[in-house]
């Protein structure tokens, strides 16, 4: 069990769990959103495209912002846009580059999904740590995040 025997703690350990974790939760994630017909890589671009000013991103904003990988970015807003939940709009400044925004459709179907989603997270990952493991768990993270894309700007 996690936790247990720490005087032989391997850090390497800590890698294995979040993968371990990431393969655990998130098939139960996606199987929790099927009824809303969105999948996982849908609400993720969705909820990074409303969160956004004007509800609208540029795709290389959006590519760096969503869980979905930059290579999927693309293809996953085209699923979108079919489905109607987005629309791409021509960039007045940039012609090389569009912004994906989120239609009135779009914006309604992630909110009829949040609370699925957020009640499927509280019930395999929350409710498993204290407030304080997640608080700890979201500063490591988040470290590693920031170097990672700060990294990646080089």
């Amino acid at each position: 069990m996690y936790g247990e025997g720490m005087d032989h703690f391997d850090p390497v350990s800590a890698w294995a769990a979040l993968l371990r974790t990431h393969a655990a939760v998130i098939p139960k994630v996606e199987r929790a959103l099927t009824p809303t017909g969105l999948p996982l890589t849908w609400y993720d671009v969705l909820l990074v495209v409303n969160a956004a000013p004007g509800r609208r991103l540029r795709m290389t904003e959006l590519g760096e912002q969503a869980v979905v990988s930059r290579e999927r970015v693309s293809r996953v807003v085209t699923e979108l846009e079919r489905a109607g939940l987005v629309v791409r709009q021509a960039n007045p400044d940039d012609k090389r580059s569009s912004f994906t925004v989120i239609t009135p459709e779009g914006r309604k179907r992630l909110r009829a999904a949040a609370p699925i989603y957020l009640a499927a997270i509280e019930a395999h990952f929350l409710s498993r740590l204290s407030a304080e493991e997640c608080r700890v768990l979201a500063d490591a993270l988040g470290r590693v995040v920031v170097a990672e894309e700060a990294d990646r700007i080089v």
